[in-house]
């Protein structure tokens, strides 16, 4: 007969089998972009509190049991990842990507009520939900083929629409094929074309956490004009929960703020009760490995990427990459590749994406399997 407050034999068999798949899966996990290789071990006795981060980040809360002076600490290093002007910006941490960029729309949106949100084919599905949530008006542009955004069909869409404010959606890093949207030649469009009253949001959610670490990075944060940004920090910096950060410029998010009685603080964020574990695990992260381990992480996980193109050539496949870029694209792998391993496919490709946890032990493995696969099912050309 199972104790009082304890699983039953079966549960606890249940839970011993999940752990197991899950060992096993997070191996062959090289088609998402989340790091498996952290160690939060010395965070778990924070999980015998329930911590909320209500409210605003930068203002007194009721619920003292919070961690916002972590969540502060994290934010700021964002902010200088990120070139956020100095005491103009304004952030907080949240559940994920998906709500990052929710916040910066909505911020948007805030402003100008009548704007029209432009984003490219390739952008995360997520965004168009956002929008539809948001009753915000939309125009997808085309992409080019290597996944970024067709400028010569944004300019000719905004000279049509001139009268109406436009919200430009960028990705900083697209999901299949890593291509980063120009923020210089955004804003050039918008200067050209006369049109002042304009918002720019960067999803960065993968490589806002590379591209501070690069010698030559592309035009991509609040230097090159963007007013918010997203990035995800269970992507390559690594978490075993969701998260992530989204920074704007304070003065649009202080048009946006209201005061909430209830739990004496500025109602500013998306949610009302935010985790207050996630910034321990950023702010974990970003303590122990330093800007330099943040560089070597990176540099790292480039060198590898490179090694993977190189290596699926040498096998007679062809594969390409983004300059600081850690996702591969390739053809679309045979079936028996999918069941193996965890790839995420669209249409006639797949990638690789190499997070710290994907050695060049994986993509040796990876591209043998591959290579066998395609003797048994050659892939077929349009």
């Amino acid at each position: 007969m199972a104790q009082p407050n304890s699983l039953s034999p079966a549960d606890q068999q249940r839970l011993d089998a999940l752990h197991e798949r899950l060992c096993e899966a997070s191996l062959r996990n090289v088609g998402y972009p989340t790091n498996q290789a952290f160690d939060y071990s010395e965070l778990f006795r924070f999980l015998e509190f329930s911590i909320n981060n209500v409210g605003d980040p930068f203002h007194r809360t009721n619920y003292r049991l919070n961690t916002m002076e972590f969540e502060r600490e994290v934010l700021a290093d964002f902010a200088r990842f990120t070139h956020a002007p100095e005491g103009e910006w304004w952030g907080y941490v949240t559940s994920g990507g998906t709500e990052g960029n929710m916040y910066g729309l909505y911020v948007a949106r805030e402003l100008y009520p009548d704007g029209i949100c432009y984003f490219s084919e390739d952008t995360h599905y997520s965004v168009a939900k956002v929008l539809r949530l948001q009753h915000t008006r939309n125009i997808m542009i085309k992409s080019q083929p290597d996944g970024q955004m067709d400028y010569t069909d944004l300019r000719e869409t905004l000279r049509i629409h001139r009268d109406v404010p436009p919200i430009l959606f960028a990705n900083i890093g697209t999901t299949m094929k890593g291509a980063v949207d120009d923020l210089a030649k955004i804003r050039e469009i918008l200067e050209d074309l006369a049109i002042g009253n304009a918002y720019i949001h960067a999803d960065a959610a993968l490589s806002g956490m590379i591209l501070p670490f690069v010698d030559a990075p592309q035009p991509w944060n609040f230097a090159h004009g963007a007013d918010s940004i997203s990035i995800s920090g269970h992507k390559m910096l690594g978490a075993p929960v969701p998260c992530g950060v989204v920074l704007a410029r304070k003065a649009y998010v202080d048009r946006i703020a209201r005061s909430i009685e209830y739990i004496g603080a500025l109602d500013t964020t998306i949610a009302g009760s935010r985790s207050a574990f996630s910034p321990l695990l950023l702010w974990h992260r970003l303590r122990t490995l330093g800007e330099e381990g943040l560089r070597d992480m990176v540099q790292t996980c480039l060198g590898h990427a490179e090694y993977a193109v190189q290596r699926f050539f040498a096998h007679g496949i062809e594969a390409w990459r983004h300059p600081n870029s850690v996702t591969v694209v390739f053809p679309k792998p045979p079936p028996s590749m999918m069941e193996k391993w965890i790839i995420a496919p669209r249409k006639n490709i797949g990638h690789l994406i190499v997070m710290p946890h994907v050695t060049r032990a994986t993509i040796d493995a990876f591209v043998a399997d591959f290579a066998a696969a395609l003797k048994l099912c050659p892939l077929r050309h349009p």
